[in-house]
């Protein structure tokens, strides 16, 4: 006589969901393995240089602006520096002014006869040195004359120089300075543009990542829920045939005892044992 088994499987619906949940990853698994990565990661997700950047970037060489302006400064120095800046009116000024103190000398000459005459000493030897005093004294102050004028040409020229030297020297601290101000604020602007377009990017590659991974994560979300349900929801006993007992009394009894160790351990909370009739039915 054939014995009958008894086993505990799940509901009918949650072994189709089970299928189903198979079917599913199997499918999102294999569209996620022929999906080519370039189209959702790489450097078309990196935001390239604006054209603020760009621009920026043109200046860096006027940073060096300053060389030329360093160089004029250096020929600027030495003792020979003042010529560049001699005025060249120079020596009309001074042929002029000493041509004007000589016309004074002369017209002082009939007044120191004038004198020499009233004092009885005309053609004399007293009038004789004193004329010659007063030549030698006009001659020492024609030389001085002329010698403040050189000096004052000299040190006007001088002062030129100095003052074209500092400007140059400002002008080559200045110039690579407004470049570089000017870098800057080229370079905070293209920052800020370069960030919002990287945001936008970054967006459309979180979109991209999102849809190629949505088959996957939502056949993998489904296996969960199927999980929840297979843990929580009792199973249901089926009857199985089993093979004709060479003795009817102790093979059944044999088997009773066996189902029911093994169903106590599979389902714990169940603790009615499996009772098998040696009779063909359950009791």
């Amino acid at each position: 006589m054939a014995t009958q088994d008894y086993t505990t499987m799940a509901a009918p619906f949650i072994e189709a969901a089970g299928k189903t949940y198979l079917d599913d990853l199997t499918s999102a698994i294999g569209q996620f393995k022929d999906t080519d990565l370039s189209t959702i990661m790489g450097r078309q997700f990196v935001a390239s240089p604006t054209a603020l950047t760009t621009q920026a970037e043109a200046l860096a060489p006027g940073l060096g602006s300053f060389q030329p302006f360093l160089t004029q400064a250096q020929g600027m120095t030495g003792p020979t520096a003042y010529q560049a800046y001699m005025s060249p009116y120079q020596q009309d000024i001074i042929d002029t002014t000493l041509a004007e103190f000589d016309r004074q000398t002369q017209a002082g000459l009939p007044s120191l006869a004038a004198q020499a005459i009233s004092a009885g000493a005309f053609g004399q030897g007293r009038g004789q040195v004193a004329e010659a005093e007063f030549a030698s004294n006009q001659a020492r102050n024609r030389a001085a004359l002329q010698a403040q004028l050189l000096g004052q040409g000299f040190a006007q020229a001088q002062n030129l120089a100095q003052q074209d030297f500092g400007r140059n020297l400002t002008l080559a601290q200045q110039s690579p300075a407004l470049v570089g101000q000017q870098i800057s604020a080229l370079t905070g602007l293209g920052a800020q543009q370069a960030a919002r377009q990287q945001q936008l990017l970054t967006a459309d590659q979180q979109l991209a990542s999102r849809q190629a991974l949505q088959p996957l994560e939502a056949a993998q979300q489904f296996g969960s829920g199927v999980t929840s349900l297979i843990a929580g929801y009792p199973g249901r006993e089926v009857i199985t045939a089993g093979a004709p007992a060479a003795s009817p009394l102790a093979t059944g009894l044999g088997t009773a005892s066996t189902l029911a160790g093994i169903y106590r351990i599979v389902n714990p909370a169940k603790q009615n044992p499996i009772q098998i009739s040696l009779g063909g039915g359950k009791s």
